[in-house]
């Protein structure tokens, strides 16, 4: 006969209850709301349309034809102002893309309405606004995603495994490039805080530290009232980095490239393609006894990266956050530095 002590029975529910968490998280439903649909707010309609376990609730948008048009196509409500929609909708979490002098209005009004946030980069226009939306979130308990959308991009993870494997050694230079026409969507920010913000985000993470020092070159070459192009020198402990972007190149190029003391990696973010050079060295001494390095042929392998969406992919990690209330990839902190340094490019002391 079975007899269930009280220790027993006690340690039967805890794991009963763990279960039953797990599960709840995985099936529940979460209730979402899109504030902004222009050129990217309407890929996050779309995905959160796509996504299972989601339930895209309602959109905003002050264009009262297209934001219409596109709550028909996804099967949502549609409302002019995202007060409004917050107000009279049940809504678990939002995504707001709006225009970035709007972040900290919108964003502080949804965290004091216990909205949970994914807000697309960058985070704000100045270090106030930035800090301020932290501190609403975290009084409020609310989730807070920047979209950086490259930490999510499968190139970039396979990249940051090879680092963290070492198979890098260690790291000693990064260069990335981000070129490209002027996008007419950007009507507020310039070349530096729309483009070179992914590549600083992206090396404080690779690196796992913020630039010591900051050295750049910038101008307006084809429009007059922003810069539209920008060369950028970082110097990390240990490490350089070099950002090129502009708005003046025929063609889209968004690369990185990274050197380490025991190999070379090249990586192309729009093909998601990871190639990895391994150092072949040899040392020894010549025949005067002076100590040489030779270098012998670099062999060179594809890394296997299982292509994906980044946005889908930042979208997706965006709701198991909301399910599990676990820490996003992405902190405003993290953002937060990322934006510090772009002002220092750019010389804006806010």
């Amino acid at each position: 006969m079975l007899v269930l002590t009280y220790k027993s029975y006690s340690s039967f529910f805890k794991k009963a209850c763990q279960i039953y968490k797990i599960y709840s998280a995985i099936y529940t439903m979460v209730n979402v709301a899109v504030i902004g649909t222009g050129a990217m707010g309407r890929h996050h309609v779309r995905i959160y349309s796509e996504l299972e376990n989601v339930n895209l609730v309602a959109i905003s948008d002050l264009d009262e034809n297209n934001g219409k048009i596109l709550a028909k196509k996804h099967s949502c409500n549609f409302y002019k102002y995202f007060k409004d929609m917050l107000d009279k909708e049940a809504i678990d979490a939002v995504s707001v893309v709006v225009p970035t002098k709007y972040h900290k209005d919108v964003a502080m009004y949804c965290a004091n309405k216990g909205k949970h946030i994914l807000l697309e980069k960058p985070i704000s226009d100045n270090i106030d606004g930035a800090e301020v939306i932290i501190e609403a979130c975290k009084k409020n308990k609310v989730i807070l995603l920047i979209g950086h959308i490259e930490r999510f991009n499968p190139a970039i993870i396979g990249l940051k495994k090879q680092i963290s494997s070492g198979n890098l050694g260690k790291i000693t230079s990064i260069i990335s490039k981000r070129v490209g026409l002027f996008p007419s969507r950007i009507k507020d920010a310039d070349v530096v805080v729309d483009l070179a913000v992914h590549d600083i985000d992206i090396f404080n993470y690779l690196l796992e530290q913020t630039p010591e020092k900051i050295s750049s070159n910038l101008g307006n070459a084809l429009i007059d009232d922003r810069s539209d192009y920008a060369n950028i020198l970082l110097k990390y402990d240990g490490a350089s980095a070099f950002i090129e972007v502009n708005w003046t190149t025929p063609i889209k190029i968004r690369t990185l490239s990274i050197t380490g003391t025991k190999g070379y990696a090249e990586l192309d973010y729009i093909t998601q393609d990871l190639v990895m050079y391994e150092t072949n060295i040899e040392k020894e001494f010549d025949s005067f006894g002076d100590f040489v390095v030779k270098f012998g042929e670099a062999k060179h392998k594809m890394i296997d990266i299982k292509k994906s969406e980044p946005l889908k992919n930042e979208l997706t990690h965006f709701i198991d956050c909301v399910k599990k209330g676990t820490r996003p990839k992405v902190t405003g902190e993290d953002a937060l530095e990322a934006l510090k340094v772009c002002l220092k490019v750019t010389g804006d002391k806010h």
